[in-house]
């Protein structure tokens, strides 16, 4: 059933590869962007999701960022019945690229998500402990790999901005001081050299070299 489901919904967006049973992706420069087919616990049913990963950073999996899940009108994730896929599922692909926040038919911009990335660690922000660091860095380093130096150095200027608000007590996971975290992504970002090797690491890792490259 996971394969009919796969290949029924790559169907649907040619333009994605299969990379895994219930998983397509594309490559958009050093950035991934996937449709992914969560099966429940119970393997009865599946939820399908839009997302996007930075192959600038070193991780042991393809995550879901930016995920956007198919939502009923309520705002309640929904999914799909196994045993209801083949009348249900062309329904729940329209409307699952209406709602989210990157195009799924064509492919985004590289500026596209870097906004996007903005926008969801700008809205994370409550009070003044440090929210979504991956994301704000990912605005900074999947530009910067791209070779998109002016964007790069305008997410920077966000992230600057954002973190002014954190308190001074608190600093991002992993951190001593925000400023020492802020002084590391300035340096990352112009080690294009390095960015660019942690992206081909990061497809040999994952087993990306046959994803199709939008």
């Amino acid at each position: 059933m996971a394969r009919k489901i796969t290949t029924d919904w790559s169907r649907l967006f040619p333009r994605f590869t299969v990379w895994k049973p219930l998983r397509l992706m594309r490559r958009i420069g050093p950035v991934l962007q996937g449709i992914t087919l969560d099966r429940s616990t119970s393997g009865e049913a599946y939820y399908p999701h839009a997302h996007v990963h930075a192959l600038t950073r070193d991780f042991p999996v393809v995550s879901l960022t930016l995920t956007q899940r198919l939502t009923t009108a309520a705002g309640v994730a929904e999914g799909i019945p196994a045993q209801l896929h083949e009348e249900r599922f062309e329904e729940a692909a329209r409307r699952l690229e209406t709602q989210s926040p990157l195009p799924l038919r064509e492919a985004p911009t590289l500026e596209q998500i870097v906004h996007q990335y903005r926008r969801h660690a700008v809205d994370a922000q409550r009070g003044r402990l440090p929210i979504a660091e991956p994301e704000l860095e990912d605005s900074v380093l999947v530009p910067a790999a791209a070779g998109e130096e002016a964007l790069a150095v305008e997410s920077l200027r966000l992230v600057s901005e954002v973190a002014a608000g954190w308190s001074k007590l608190e600093a991002p996971r992993g951190w001593d001081s925000t400023t020492n975290w802020l002084d590391w992504l300035a340096s990352r970002m112009r080690d294009v050299e390095g960015l660019a090797a942690t992206v081909e690491e990061q497809v040999l890792k994952h087993g990306l070299a046959e994803v199709r490259a939008a």
